[in-house]
């Protein structure tokens, strides 16, 4: 009797096991698609949605549903002889003293990926053209950048790169993947304030679907000290609202004929005032670097780039009067830096000799990457296309004051 009591709740159990199951897997082949914008991670790829993927080039300039490669070519056109839906219109030209809306799309949704580059004598002043978006019908953007910064390349050089979520292809390809919620309305221009007519060719790819409330709005602030004041730079200042930091771009100009990266950067957060929460142990250590970049016994600096940091660029001074100049990111994917109500961010420029710091008068200009809710601080003024610009491409400029010390670097 025991035995077949057992055996009963054995079945019992099992049968309502199988039932329980079997009503999960009813659920879940009845359950709707997702209706988020926000995709997953690899793990999630394959997982069904109802989001729209949408696309903006110049080949749709809308990317409204079945509107690409609708341009009637002309006879000067390359495609004259092809006709309509062969590459008719890669690209628009924006003529000096214009500004481009290359986004205006209602929402909710969220942008995916951005590519941009282009062609013509003013391509590589990459600092007379300005980025700007707006989320949700703002008035002031949340997104105000020079080009060339907010790709990692401020200077009239092509450097590549490959990280998570900025990548800089040949020749001067640019893409970024930072998501971009929006929930009304996507607007993203771009202002011309250099002397020759270029051509763009763009392409933004993004999903319409449900946005999550607790998802924050993307912004990018640039910034420059030229020279750095009291030897310390702002990276960013004045942030209310609760968000979290999500990366910083540096292009680190030095004036002193020595090691360079020995300042620190401070995140002060949620009331810190003389002293910060979060402090770091040099330049080089927060792009995930060390002992001066340099590669053992050979008096040279190692460029490398990797998902999350990277020093990309390293010119030398190559005499005394001469000026040193770096590119290096550091993206906090992994370990964003939260805050709650407001956040400061600094960095001191200090030098080594070999001997005692010395504080320093570099040319530093940085770009700030964060999340926030919205309404958001109104930014500091951009500085003029003239104060942008002011010795880049003149590598040789005056350096009365610098510092020469014998065995530096």
């Amino acid at each position: 009797m025991k035995i077949r009591s057992k055996s009963l709740v054995v079945g019992a159990l099992f049968v309502a096991v199988s039932a329980a199951l079997l009503t999960v897997v009813s659920g879940c082949s009845r359950a709707k698609y997702s209706r988020s914008a926000i995709p997953g991670d690899l793990n999630t790829l394959c997982l069904l949605s109802d989001a729209e993927s949408r696309s903006i080039s110049p080949e749709n300039l809308t990317g409204e549903r079945g509107g690409g490669a609708k341009e009637v070519p002309n006879e000067d056109s390359k495609a004259y002889r092809l006709g309509k839906g062969w590459k008719v219109r890669p690209c628009v030209t924006i003529k000096p003293g214009k500004t481009f809306e290359l986004m205006n799309t209602e929402g909710p949704g969220l942008i995916q990926n951005m590519w941009i580059t282009m062609a013509g004598d003013g391509s590589l002043e990459r600092r007379c053209y300005i980025l700007r978006m707006y989320w949700d019908d703002e008035k002031e953007p949340s997104v105000e950048c020079p080009l060339g910064d907010f790709f990692c390349n401020a200077y009239k050089k092509w450097e590549p790169l490959s990280s998570q979520v900025v990548c800089v292809g040949p020749r001067q390809a640019f893409s970024c993947f930072w998501p971009m919620p929006f929930r009304k309305r996507a607007r993203i221009t771009l202002e011309h304030c250099g002397k020759e007519p270029i051509a763009l060719f763009y392409q933004i790819n993004y999903a319409l679907g449900e946005v999550p409330d607790d998802a924050a709005y993307f912004h990018a602030q640039f910034r420059r000290s030229n020279p750095t004041k009291g030897s310390l730079h702002m990276i960013l200042d004045g942030v209310k609202g609760r968000g979290h930091y999500a990366g910083t771009y540096f292009a680190w100009r030095c004036r002193n004929y020595i090691w360079w990266g020995e300042g620190e950067i401070k995140f002060y957060m949620d009331g810190d005032t003389e002293y910060p929460t979060i402090c770091g142990t040099g330049a080089e250590d927060y792009v995930l670097g060390s002992h001066n970049f340099e590669v053992l016994n050979e008096k040279k600096f190692w460029i490398y780039n990797t998902p999350y940091a990277g020093l990309i660029q390293a010119e030398e001074a190559k005499e005394p009067d001469s000026v040193s100049s770096f590119g290096m990111y550091r993206w906090h994917v992994t370990d964003p830096v939260r805050f709650n109500n407001d956040l400061r961010v600094t960095i001191q420029d200090l030098g080594w000799a070999p001997g005692p710091y010395v504080t320093q008068n570099s040319d530093i200009s940085t770009t700030a990457f964060w999340y926030q809710t919205e309404p958001h601080a109104t930014f500091p003024k951009l500085p003029s296309i003239k104060e942008l610009e002011e010795d880049y491409g003149n590598e040789l400029v005056s350096r009365k004051n610098s510092i020469k010390a014998k065995g530096a670097k």
